[in-house]
C-alpha cells in the first residue's frame, strides 16, 4: 500500500503526517515559513505522492523545496476536486484545513450530520450534513489571540497563561481573566452545539486543534476528539484526485 505525505500548513506551525490507507503513521510538526523538517521526513519514507493545503499561501521556498521531491505533490487549491459538495458561496477565500477537515469528518462518519470544531489559533465551526453538504461555519479568536488581545488592546490587563486555576469567578485579575477567557471558549462552543443540535437533532461533533477545553461530562461524552480530521481529509483529497489521473 502507497504512502502518502500530507502538508497541513496552518497560521502557527506545519505539520508533516505520513498516511498508509486512511490511516496516519506518523506526525511532526516544523515551521510554517521553511518546512525545515520536510527532507528529513521525506528521506524516512518512500513516499509515491503527496498534498500540501496551506491556510497562508506557498513562499517560492517553499514551492522549490516541494518541487524538488522525488515524488508529485499536489496543491490543494479552491479549484481542486473534492469527494464533498462545497456550498460555500466564496470558495476562493475558504481556508484549506476547514475545507479539508469537513471531508476528513465525512469519511470518519459517512452519513451523519457533523459539526466540526477546530480550536487553534482561530476557532472555526464547520458544518456538513449527512447528504455530504458543506455548509460552511463561523470564525472566532482562539485561546491565544483572545489572551493576547486583552493584554494588547489595554492599558493595565497583563498577558496572562493558559495555564493556571481556572475558577468560576476570577478572584484576583490573573485568575479573572483566563477564567473569562476559557470559561467563554467554553460556553461558546456548548452554544454552538446546542444551537446545531436544534436543526440537526442527531448531529456528531468533532473537536480538533491544539487547544485544550474542560467540558463539562455531559457535553465532553457527546464529542468526538480527533486530531488528524484536516491531514485525513487532505489524505483522501488526494486519494480522490489520484485514483481520478489513473
Amino acid at each position: 500500500m502507497p504512502v502518502k505525505l500530507i502538508i497541513d500548513i496552518g497560521n502557527t506551525v506545519a505539520k508533516l503526517v505520513a498516511f498508509e490507507g486512511e490511516e496516519p503513521l506518523e506526525e511532526i510538526k516544523t515551521s510554517n515559513e521553511t518546512l525545515a523538517a520536510l527532507p528529513a521526513f521525506a528521506s524516512k519514507y518512500h513516499f509515491e505522492c503527496g498534498i500540501v493545503g496551506s491556510v497562508i499561501g506557498i513562499p517560492a521556498t517553499i514551492k522549490e523545496m516541494l518541487d524538488s521531491m522525488p515524488f508529485p505533490i499536489l496543491r490543494f487549491t479552491p479549484d481542486t476536486p473534492i469527494p464533498i459538495c462545497n456550498k460555500y458561496r466564496s470558495p476562493q477565500t475558504l481556508g484549506s484545513d476547514r475545507l479539508a477537515a469537513a471531508v476528513g469528518a465525512s469519511i470518519l462518519k459517512p452519513g451523519k450530520d457533523i459539526l466540526i470544531i477546530d480550536a487553534g489559533t482561530c476557532i472555526t465551526y464547520d458544518v456538513i450534513d449527512a447528504n455530504k453538504n458543506y455548509w460552511g461555519g463561523n470564525i472566532a479568536p482562539g485561546m491565544q489571540m483572545r489572551l493576547h488581545a486583552l493584554h494588547e488592546y489595554t492599558v493595565r490587563l497583563p498577558l496572562v497563561q493558559a495555564e493556571g486555576e481556572v475558577p468560576g469567578l476570577g478572584y484576583n485579575t490573573e485568575t479573572a481573566i483566563r477564567s473569562g477567557v476559557l470559561r467563554g471558549m467554553k460556553y461558546e462552543i456548548e452554544g454552538y452545539i446546542k444551537s446545531m443540535r436544534a436543526k440537526y437533532p442527531h448531529l456528531l461533533v468533532f473537536l480538533t486543534g491544539g487547544d485544550k477545553i474542560n467540558f463539562d461530562t455531559n457535553i465532553k461524552n457527546s464529542i468526538f476528539a480527533d486530531k488528524f480530521i484536516v491531514p485525513r481529509g487532505l489524505n483522501k483529497i488526494l486519494e480522490y484526485n489520484y485514483d481520478k489521473n489513473q
